[in-house]
């Protein structure tokens, strides 16, 4: 439903819906279409929930045009809690601000990209052509799921627009980078997949053992640095790697 909020049948200005999605949680969708500006309300909402450190939130999960908020009942209303959202969001008060670009090394084809050669084929480019195209592009974090601190991205070159595998595999390795319909992806640990694996990565985007277990936050950006196999090598024998990054408008 798009022209206006509702609520219990209550319709309030904008272009946002809320919906109740169990007794302490509602789910905030910015409309039917998934690219940056949407996702960009998504993340700069969050931001401005974060800030605002308002009492009761419990969680905050973002998604490609919508965010999930759950609260403490016994803390805040559910009409309360809408209301700061609709101050937050009509009244133009969420947060534009600067994010970080990840600039993520990349082994492309081999054992650490198997269908590199195949993907090529299929798009009617040849494996260096398919690599610039994809090391090319700044991507957005559209979201994370799926695995823990498995990232979707937006912003994959239209040429490199491939359906995913008829046949998905069991198990592909964690630190996979892969393609699939119009979107890329950066694997975390083991896990199946339908997607084209072009590449592999170093970076442990999820780690537990870490004091901030995920890398990654959904609104950051991301680029490719294609390495070769030894550097791949030699980065994943540093202990407690982390890529670099560089500041985005």
């Amino acid at each position: 439903m798009s022209g206006g909020l509702q609520v219990n049948d209550k319709t309030l200005p904008g272009d946002w819906v809320v919906q109740p999605i169990a007794d302490q949680a509602i789910n905030i969708d910015f409309g039917e279409v998934i690219n940056t500006r949407v996702n960009e309300r998504v993340t700069s909402l969050v931001a401005a929930i974060k800030k605002r450190q308002l009492p009761g939130i419990t969680g905050l999960v973002p998604a490609y045009r919508s965010v999930t908020i759950s609260y403490d009942a016994l803390i805040i209303r559910q009409s309360e809690l809408i209301h700061v959202l609709e101050e937050l969001i009509v009244c133009g008060n969420m947060l534009k601000h600067a994010g970080k670009c990840w600039q993520i090394p990349a082994c492309y084809g081999g054992e650490y990209g198997i269908d590199l050669l195949t993907s090529a084929s299929a798009l009617g480019l040849t494996t260096d052509e398919l690599i610039s195209l994809h090391s090319a592009a700044i991507y957005r974090i559209y979201m994370i799921g799926f695995m823990p601190g498995f990232a979707y991205l937006g912003g994959l070159d239209e040429r490199l627009h491939l359906a995913r595998r008829t046949s998905p595999r069991a198990e592909v390795p964690g630190g996979s980078i892969s393609i699939g319909g119009q979107q890329s992806a950066i694997g975390s640990v083991a896990a199946p997949s339908g997607w084209h694996l072009l590449a592999r990565t170093p970076v442990k985007n999820f780690d537990p053992n870490r004091e901030q277990p995920f890398l990654f936050n959904a609104g950051e950006n991301v680029r490719f640095i294609p390495v070769s196999e030894r550097d791949y090598l030699d980065l994943m024998a540093e202990r407690d790697f982390q890529p670099e990054w560089v500041t985005v408008a």
